[in-house]
């Protein structure tokens, strides 16, 4: 078996699994679908990512899982009613408004851009949240097959 084979599972450390538990639980509805000591697994359609204790922490300085979504905005609205807080940036080329940054490019497979948003979870790992922005046909459709790849 080669690794363009294999599945990918997405590991964040956590330095109070419980206090993590419950900020997945209250803040972005998910339950763990298995446990083992020092770890919580959870599933989020075809894919799987895993809280851990971990004396180490995340320093929070990039992305280190993404969630893709169908409707950016409407994510965001309901995640803030939850209490999540979402990070702000205003560097040039890279300006989130109300949250939210406009990118201009994205994988070829996945469209002409991408929208996104940052927030941290009660460890201090960085999440986003992306929604891909379709490519544009020269008669002016949106390809259908843009962000038809999952990431």
């Amino acid at each position: 078996m080669a690794l363009t084979d294999a599945w990918t599972e997405t590991r964040l450390p956590a330095r109070d699994l419980d206090r993590a538990r419950q900020w997945y639980a209250e803040k972005l509805g998910l339950e763990p679908v298995e446990e083992r000591p020092g770890g919580l697994r959870y599933r989020c359609g075809p894919t799987v990512f895993c809280l851990f204790m971990s004396q180490g922490a995340a320093d929070g300085a990039f992305t280190q899982m993404a969630f893709q979504v169908s409707d950016i905005a409407a994510e965001v609205a309901e995640l803030r009613g939850r209490g999540v807080v979402f990070e702000e940036y205003d560097h040039p080329g890279f300006r989130t408004v109300n949250g939210i940054v406009d990118i201009d490019s994205n994988y070829p497979s996945k469209g002409a851009g991408e929208r996104g948003a940052f927030f941290r979870d009660s460890e201090g790992n960085m999440i986003s949240l992306g929604q891909p922005v379709p490519a544009t046909m020269p008669e002016g459709r949106a390809d259908a097959t843009a962000g038809a790849g999952g990431e």
